[in-house]
């Protein structure tokens, strides 16, 4: 019988719960949360079994981390304290070097997997979950070197059983373009969001005139403020460089709407909307 735990049953980890039931029938899942109406509905509604504690941990084949990013350093380290030689620890954070360097001189660094789904919605809490969630996604690793060989093994063989793409990366080189290809887009969202409620004259009937434009762009702030907080501060160096070329970006179109540049505002938007093909996967020359 396969067990794991999770710590943290949100959307992350109650979708972890689900996926890894689905591929694993004779399995034992533990659940733990420090929001005691998220940790009664997981175990209610069968996302996980039972409560994790100290001594159950032991016996884990995997524990999963997913908490918010400032708080996963302290929360390896407590549970690397209980688990038996045979458990791997992985978390889920959206950030991966300031974890990696906490971990980085622990004795039982071999025991730990720095990954990062690039799964999930703007929704949050366990009655968020999602079966299929991590299923042909893809799963940045770092650091995979430093995690003892035969663990590596047991996930890498999870992973595949989700049928994930898996890409290593360096830690410093993941939150630098995790800035520009997630946190942006989250800030962006935010900020839109901001804009318009911060908009006096509006009335809350205008949200009847949003069109799937404004949706689908303002989609992101909903999502959880605890989480991204924390994401935003853990890897502020890199995203506030990617809001001074965004900002800078914003002031460009700016002037060229201000001015009536009409040609030169239409080749910009034209260059853009290249964005198109390389989202569709088709070379570029």
């Amino acid at each position: 019988m396969m067990k794991i735990g999770i710590i943290g049953i949100g959307l992350m980890g109650g979708s972890f719960a689900l996926d890894f039931r689905s591929k694993n029938k004779n399995s034992k899942i533990y659940g733990f949360d420090t929001n005691k109406k998220s940790l009664d509905y997981s175990i209610e509604n069968k996302i996980v079994d039972e409560l994790l504690s100290e001594k159950n941990c032991r016996d884990l084949d995997f524990l999963i981390i997913s908490v918010p990013v400032h708080n996963i350093p302290s929360t390896l380290k407590k549970y690397l304290k209980f688990v038996s030689k045979n458990t791997l620890l992985v978390d889920l954070g959206s950030t991966k070097k300031s974890i990696c360097d906490a971990l980085k001189n622990h004795p039982k660094r071999d025991q730990f997997l720095a990954t990062h789904p690039i799964a999930g919605t703007e929704n949050s809490g366990p009655r968020s979950v999602v079966s299929g969630l991590y299923i042909n996604s893809i799963n940045i690793i770092c650091e995979s070197d430093k995690t003892r060989s035969d663990l590596l093994e047991k996930a890498i063989k999870l992973f595949k059983c989700f049928k994930m793409k898996i890409i290593k990366m360096d830690p410093s080189d993941h939150d630098r373009n995790i800035a520009y290809l997630s946190h942006l887009s989250h800030i962006s969202s935010f900020m839109l969001a901001k804009t318009v409620l911060e908009k006096k004259i509006l009335n809350k009937n205008i949200f009847d005139l949003a069109g799937s434009g404004f949706e689908s762009t303002v989609r992101l702030a909903k999502s959880s403020p605890e989480t991204w907080s924390s994401i935003f501060n853990d890897n502020k160096s890199n995203i506030t460089e990617a809001l001074d070329e965004y900002i800078n970006n914003l002031k460009d179109i700016k002037k060229l709407i201000e001015n009536n540049q009409k040609d030169i505002l239409y080749d910009d938007l034209n260059k853009i909307n290249r964005i198109r093909e390389i989202l569709s996967g088709i070379k570029i020359n």
